[in-house]
């Protein structure tokens, strides 16, 4: 009788993965971690499209940045370290598991944290993520020796103090929630850098490359989705049958536009160090953030279109251009400028301004948006076409 594969062994030692192995794709377990954070995704929307259509700006602002760090955050650092040290055997499988039940909790406690800034079930849910990421990293920590089991313990060590500290921020005074975030935010992007600091672990760029590809899709994805069920209800309720079609084709325009624009370059070559991976990895935070913003943004253009939101036309539209223009302008650093030359340098940022001017155009300002954004793609591949290496 022949010996079973070696993946598929109850338990091996979490040893690195080659930085160079060839054909290192996302695995189905890690396409499901993704997936089920789509939930929590969705809710995080939800949330801030009702605040923004009911003008309650800086509720929808603070819940949706505080509810998107944790979400971002927890898949940021299951992806890396699935990237250096994935073993994919039993108790990696299991663990993983815990995490996407974390997600469902932080998904679940979401409501609230916009609501009152009650930040208890969400954090519960981030705990559960977190102290689970621990265990996987003290797994490194036993298999590894030398800067890899260095770091490994870093990450552990640090992990778990960052979450001693939102343990506390539960239990201070209401008023106090909202100065203590962003000092935790601090603290959890600090880690990496202490941990990584002359201890590099073995990510592999072509594998985060396309994780953070993959990302990029589902929240566009969701974007949609969003702006769909928006247009069905407003269509199922009112029947305005002509206000919505301006902004289902504007708002398909961004998405389909937002989408060519991030997979008109490859990102790996550019991530050759930790130096350069990290700000990359960091700066995600607004793409995904904004790509999901503009799903929320169709819903809040949908609701005004038919009265069911009271806010001003300018509202409505920035719901859409603000996270639209965002999107380009983010992409445009941490992409397109590593690959482009010349007047094609200037097609992200001068596209995102134009967005942004869109704002005040009354119901013409969404789809004027969709327009912009087909423009820049356009002149991009113009340019790309007439001069493919200077591009």
């Amino acid at each position: 009788m022949t010996a079973a594969p070696d993946r598929y062994r109850p338990v091996r030692r979490m040893l690195a993965r080659d930085q160079g192995e060839s054909h290192r794709v996302s695995t189905p377990l890690e396409l499901f971690f993704d997936l089920c954070f789509v939930v929590a995704i969705a809710q995080a929307g939800r949330e801030l499209a009702h605040a923004l259509a009911a003008g309650h700006l800086s509720v929808a602002l603070t819940g949706y940045l505080m509810s998107f760090f944790a979400i971002w955050w927890a898949w940021m650092n299951f992806t890396w370290f699935a990237s250096a040290y994935d073993v994919d055997d039993v108790p990696y499988r299991l663990t993983t598991l815990v995490q996407i039940t974390g997600v469902l909790v932080l998904a679940a406690g979401i409501p609230r944290l916009f609501e009152d800034q009650n930040l208890t079930l969400s954090v519960a849910g981030y705990l559960l993520m977190r102290l689970a990421m621990v265990t996987q990293w003290l797994r490194a920590a036993r298999s590894e020796s030398g800067p890899g089991r260095t770091a490994a313990l870093r990450y552990a060590a640090g992990i778990t103090l960052v979450q001693a500290f939102w343990v506390v921020v539960v239990f201070v005074p209401h008023g106090l929630v909202a100065p203590l975030f962003p000092v935790g935010v601090i603290a959890e992007l600090a880690v990496p850098v202490w941990a990584e600091l002359h201890n590099p672990t073995p990510w592999h760029r072509h594998h985060i490359a396309e994780r953070y590809g993959l990302f990029t899709i589902i929240v566009l994805g969701e974007t949609v989705a969003a702006a769909t069920v928006a247009i069905q209800t407003a269509l199922d309720e009112h029947r305005a049958v002509s206000e919505l079609l301006p902004i289902a084709a504007g708002g398909l325009l961004i998405c389909f536009g937002a989408w060519w624009i991030y997979f008109a370059e490859d990102a790996h070559p550019y991530l050759r160090s930790v130096r350069q991976a990290l700000p990359w990895g960091y700066g995600h935070y607004l793409i995904f953030a904004s790509a999901a913003a503009v799903g929320a943004g169709l819903e809040v253009a949908v609701e005004h279109a038919v009265g069911a939101a009271h806010i001003s036309d300018l509202a409505a539209n920035a719901a859409v251009t603000v996270p639209t223009a965002l999107f380009l302008f983010t992409v445009w650093a941490l992409h397109s400028r590593h690959h482009k030359h010349g007047v094609a340098q200037l097609i992200l940022p001068l596209a995102a301004l134009s967005v942004l001017a869109a704002t005040p155009a009354g119901a013409a300002g969404v789809p004027v948006a969709g327009l912009l954004v087909a423009l820049a793609v356009a002149i991009g591949i113009t340019l790309s076409a007439k001069n493919p290496k200077r591009s």
